[in-house]
Order: C-alpha cells, then structure tokens, then sequence
C-alpha cells in the first residue's frame, strides 16, 4: 500500500517523496484515515512503528485549511511526557508540514519560558508541549485554547508512570469539549482506559500489536557478568566491535555519570543525559549524539521514549530496569523504521528478580551468552518462568532450553519458588 491510498494530500504526499517515506507502516495504514474522517482514536503501537507519522500526518492536512489562529492560540495541541520527545516531535511535525502553511513550535521546562510565551503571542496551527509547561504559560495567560480542534496525547501511558494524571486532568477542563481527541500509547492498561474513557468519543481503537511485546527486527541478548566488571566488560564491547553510536541505559542518575567517567578515562567520547543536568546541557548532548561527536550517550529512563536517531545500531542495558516495561521502551530505541538493530543486557546476579520480570512481561525467555573473558566468577542465579538455575554459567552443551537450544550454562536447575515477592 502506498501513503496516496490513505487519503493524504499532494503537500504531504510530496514531502514524503522527497523523504523517500514510500510504504506507510501498519499503524499508519489503520489511523490515518480515521482521523482524516474526523473520529476520535484510541490507539497502541510499540514505540519504532511510525506513531508520530500515524497523527502528525493527518493533523497538519485537516489544520491546513483552517482558519488562521488568533493571537495566543493554538488549533492542534501535542501533549508529551518529556522535553526530548516535545523537542522531537515538534522536528517532525515541522519536517512533514515543510510545504504547507502550518505554524508549529514546543514548548517544555528547564528553560526560559519568555520566548516561548513570546512563540505564542502570534498563535500557533500546531503546539507540542508538557503537561507542567503548558500549565505554567496558561496561569501566565500566554495561551488560549477557544480555537482549539484537536488534541493528541503521545505516550500517554508513560505520562501516567510519571505522575502528570492530575496535570492532564487539569488541561482537559481548559479545553473546549468540541475537539477530536487522539490517545496515542506503548500500552492498554485500565488506567489508560479510565483516562480514554473521560477523553474520548466513541473512539476507534487501533491495535496492531500484542502489549509490551519487542519488534523482530531488535536481536537480544543477554550478557552476564560479575558486578564490578560491568564497566570493563562495557568498554571491551565497544572497542571489539567499533561502535561509533551507542545508547547505554543506566538505573540511576549518578550511575550515568559514574560511567561517563569511566568511558572518557578509556579515550570513548560519552556524555550523559538525566533529570539533573539543565536543558541546554541535554539537548548538547544529544545533538553531539545525533551528529556522531558523541560516540555514546548514557541515558536514564528519562529518555527511553525521547530519543529518536536513524538507524542508531546497538542499545546496552548497563543495569536492567526496575520496571519491565521499560526494558521495551528502551530496546525500541533500535531497530526503527525497518531497521535492524541490536539489544544487549550486562546481567549480574543482584538483577535475578528484573530479568525474570522482563522475561514474563514480553513472554519469552532471552539467550545468554558470555563475553569472552568475562565468565562471572561469582555463583550467580536467574529466576525464569519455568524454575531456577544457578551456576557459574561456563558452556555446557548438555544443557540446552526447550526453545530455540538456547544455552542456559552449567547449574543445578531448581523447582520454581511460589514464595518469591513481587520485584517493586
């Protein structure tokens, strides 16, 4: 199916020509005519699918031939957890509306807020912004939403993990109650549905894939390795294979840092990006990714959503994620748009109740594989779906799992414990 056949006009047809965007992805093919027929969407893909094509397409030809917004106001408001994803989102819109007189601009925190408010004083076709921003510049009385026509919430679900239900509630009652609505999430769950319910009209919901599961075009792997071996097992990976572009996730903000150190003391160009670097500081951080003078960004969960950068090759979990479904959003950083990409997890033994909850959440177990010269040394355990096997994970042909022949490692394989506690 070509982008014709969805009902786009030739400005848009046009600019993903010259973009060589030719085959539209499944979550376009469904939500792009719906919403150019006008209907509210409820919709779920994985992150990587075309999701900001899937709405931003659509808005900018229905706003295109509208009337002009009036001073302070906007037609077309993006809702978006993060600033990364404000900022990259509103690049996008841009790029798409390039031959079309849509006015686009963002709006998020960590910086001034006077040129932003000065952005709007003209009005805007379309506004990217956060929850927390937006409501800062309405109590300025910077904008008006009397024009408003459609709204989008991108990411909603990682909107509720980080506590803006109250703030989107709060937008929702500014908002007048004629609009096509538009929820866009990586997952259903019944908070979300509560949400689309109270948001939405009769809306269609759009799913094209199963709930937290990975795309096939990201190989993973997992590597176990002892604790305190991590960062050199790390850099020996990166200089093995001569990555020029890697995105490595850590748990913790001081633990990115720690590494960046670390990174730079072995001559590997890094920088990190978390809650408690300024805005400037993360956005030269990630144009020094994108542009490839940063060799490697270490990143917290702040960014598993924002980050979008072409045919970006490999992602490391330094630590596996608290939360399993994070593991998704991070790994979905590769493997875009078509690409092949390639996930690796540093596995010790203190993360036995993490790999067991990511493995349960995407339903299938993860190969193991040892770095050469990296054998832990350490007795370690992995708690799986189907028991669990300690051992010190040296290759045993013998041993192999029912799916696939993945290599499990020499060890005693126990029953399943029915007593272990849910990982919080």
């Amino acid at each position: 199916m070509s982008f014709r056949l969805l009902g786009l006009c030739d400005a848009l047809l046009n600019t993903l020509a010259e973009k060589s965007y030719t085959t539209p992805s499944p979550i376009q093919i469904e939500a792009i005519p719906a919403v150019l027929d006008g209907r509210d969407v409820m919709a779920m893909a994985q992150t990587g699918t075309g999701k900001t094509a899937a709405f931003a397409l659509p808005v900018a030809q229905l706003l295109s031939g509208g009337t002009n917004p009036l001073a302070k106001n906007v037609r077309g408001l993006i809702i978006v957890p993060t600033r990364e994803l404000a900022s990259q989102v509103a690049k996008s819109v841009e790029n798409y509306c390039c031959n079309m007189a849509i006015r686009c601009g963002a709006v998020f925190g960590g910086v001034r807020i006077e040129p932003q408010i000065s952005m709007l004083k003209d009005g805007l076709d379309i506004l990217v912004a956060t929850p927390g921003r937006l409501i800062d510049l309405y109590h300025q009385q910077a904008i008006n939403f009397e024009q408003l026509e459609i709204l989008v919430l991108d990411e909603a679900d990682r909107m509720l993990e980080l506590g803006f239900i109250d703030d989107i509630r709060s937008i929702q009652n500014l908002l007048p109650n004629q609009r096509q609505t538009l929820m866009f999430s990586a997952t259903f769950s019944k908070s979300i549905k509560a949400l689309a319910k109270s948001m939405l009209n009769n809306p269609l919901v759009i799913e094209v894939t199963t709930a937290n599961s990975t795309v096939d075009s990201v190989k993973q792997l997992i590597h176990p390795v002892d604790k305190a071996r991590k960062s050199e097992a790390l850099i020996y990976l990166i200089k093995k294979n001569k990555w020029h572009q890697l995105l490595v996730f850590c748990r913790t903000k001081r633990g990115a840092d720690d590494l960046v150190s670390q990174l730079k003391n072995a001559g590997i160009s890094a920088d990190s990006i978390h809650a408690n670097r300024t805005q400037h500081a993360r956005t030269l951080a990630l144009d020094g990714f994108s542009n490839g003078n940063i060799q490697v960004l270490v990143a917290t969960d702040i960014a598993s959503r924002g980050i979008d950068v072409n045919q970006l090759p490999c992602v490391i979990n330094f630590d596996l994620p608290y939360v399993a479904e994070d593991y998704v959003h991070r790994i979905g950083r590769t493997g875009r748009a078509d690409n092949t990409g390639l996930a690796l997890s540093l596995f010790s033994e203190d993360e036995s109740k993490q790999l067991q909850t990511i493995e349960r959440v995407i339903g299938c177990k993860l190969p193991r594989e040892i770095i050469s010269g990296f054998t832990p040394n350490k007795k370690a355990s992995v708690k799986t779906s189907d028991g669990e096997l300690y051992g010190n994970f040296e290759p045993d042909p013998k041993l192999k799992s029912k799916r696939k022949g993945e290599f499990l490692g020499r060890g005693k394989r126990l029953a399943k414990s029915s007593s272990s506690k849910r990982n919080r």
